[in-house]
């Protein structure tokens, strides 16, 4: 995996994905920036549930759930000093879908957490990772 990153003035950049993907990353107002684009660790803990949620609907579809809707939230306390590393990540994982088992949610929520999910697993060398599954609609079981 490869990734490009490209300084474009101040302390905002342009992020360019191995996969032809571009962004702007900005710094904080009080470090300069111009609130551009999401800050870096932003884009850390965004990632993280991104793949987080990916995990748990692939899982549910391989599994034959009727997965309609996932929705991670994610909140997360960082370090006081330098080096400012996530201490503690909260994920909300809301999941929906008709006839959908909970019993499936919790064992895609799981696998995700303990086998699948690559940014969690690395996140967790830091941060106490807890998490939830809200059931949205009563359409679940």
């Amino acid at each position: 995996m490869k990734t490009r990153i490209k300084w474009t003035e101040g302390v905002t950049f342009v992020a360019e994905t191995e996969s032809g993907h571009a962004l702007v990353v900005d710094g904080a107002p009080e470090a300069g920036g111009r609130n551009l684009g999401p800050r870096p660790m932003e884009l850390v803990l965004a990632g993280t549930a991104a793949c987080t949620a990916f995990d748990v609907v692939w899982i549910l579809k391989k599994a034959r759930q009727p997965v309609m809707d996932c929705v991670v939230e994610a909140e997360a306390e960082r370090a006081a000093g330098d080096p400012k590393v996530f201490t503690r990540i909260h994920l909300t994982y809301r999941v929906s879908g008709k006839g959908l088992k909970r019993a499936q949610v919790e064992r895609a929520v799981k696998l995700s957490k303990e086998k699948y999910c690559s940014a969690t697993l690395m996140l967790a060398r830091t941060a106490e990772i807890s998490f939830e599954i809200v059931m949205d609609g009563s359409d679940a079981t």
